[in-house]
């Protein structure tokens, strides 16, 4: 990467964008938060709080602010920042064509699979911005709302060698640590899957059972989305660290997890179309779990844990969800 890592343009103005321009901000880079809608630029920039999505934490002085339509959003960033839903990954992709300085590289905040193709965001970048551009992607337990307060956690960064240890040094601080990891494939999946393993645990809130059933699902989910992993090229170890096991326990029980209070609204009774509705924000597993399910039907991978969110989704009630996981012939742990 050979622009200036410590000029940093965030794309999208959600929770995590917010945040993640908190704490590059607090690292020192200058950083400007490019948000969907010039309305809410101008109401975060004046206000210096973004509260559709992260009330009350302050934007430093130094974060500049401004929206998507303004064609200087990117200019003279060493870093474009993605935080953008699965959905609109393709759209801001194509829309970066041409315009990024050469040296320029991408850092991806989106955990998912393109709900169009069903291929991994990685790959709906590099066919968007060609080879040459450099990508990576963060991933890990990171709730936007603790890191903007300053908790301590971690994250993984992967892909591009020199992008991820640029990205490495940039947020590495006394409440944020990044390991580097040369496993995107792996870090993706993690990514991806955990968010319908989420949802499942929320199913199982939403029914009032108790910490006997959600510790079966988080295990059980891990090993399904090792698998798919295995069978996709991934390292088996990548699940077993902060973008599998650490991201996965975050998501599945934390009340800021919105794809667990996803599964908790449908096993009450929601409409899943309804449920971003209420939540206010993108639940990533509801676009994603059909998308696995085709993904480990290539790879020849059972997902029976996502295949039950899939019919939970589609209508099947959620009572029959669990029953049907729990009738399943007994089997031998992996």
């Amino acid at each position: 990467m050979s622009g200036n890592p410590a000029a940093v343009a965030v794309l999208g103005g959600g929770s995590w964008g917010t945040a993640f321009a908190v704490l590059a901000a607090r690292r020192g880079a200058a950083v400007r938060l490019v948000c969907r809608a010039e309305a809410q630029a101008a109401r975060v920039a004046r206000d210096r709080v973004n509260p559709a999505y992260l009330p009350g934490v302050r934007l430093p002085e130094g974060v500049e602010v401004t929206h998507m339509g303004d064609p200087g959003a990117a200019a003279g960033a060493g870093l474009v920042v993605a935080a953008v839903p699965s959905r609109s990954v393709a759209e801001v992709a194509a829309g970066l064509r041409g315009r990024l300085a050469p040296g320029t590289g991408v850092l991806s905040l989106t955990k998912g699979l393109d709900p169009g193709s069903g291929r991994r965001l990685s790959e709906v970048w590099a066919q968007a911005l060609g080879a040459g551009v450099p990508f990576a992607l963060l991933s890990g337990p990171n709730h936007a709302e603790e890191v903007a307060e300053g908790q301590p956690t971690a994250a993984v960064v992967a892909g591009e060698v020199a992008l991820a240890r640029a990205v490495q040094s940039l947020l590495n601080g006394p409440t944020f640590r990044v390991y580097v990891n040369d496993d995107l494939v792996g870090v993706e999946l993690c990514a991806a899957a955990k968010n319908v393993v989420a949802i499942a645990a929320g199913m199982s809130d939403g029914l009032g059972f108790g910490d006997n059933a959600k510790a079966a699902l988080i295990t059980r989910g891990l090993a399904e989305m090792t698998r798919l992993g295995r069978a996709s090229g991934a390292r088996g170890g990548t699940f077993r660290g902060l973008a599998g096991m650490g991201d996965l326990v975050a998501t599945c029980t934390s009340h800021h997890s919105r794809n667990r209070r996803a599964g908790e609204l449908i096993a009450t009774g929601m409409p899943a179309a309804d449920v971003e509705g209420r939540l206010g924000q993108v639940a990533e597993g509801l676009w994603t779990v059909g998308r696995l399910l085709e993904l480990a039907g290539r790879a020849g991978v059972e997902l029976p844990i996502s295949a039950e969110v899939a019919a939970a989704v589609d209508g099947k009630p959620v009572e029959e969800c669990m029953r049907d996981l729990m009738a399943r012939a007994p089997a031998v742990e992996e």
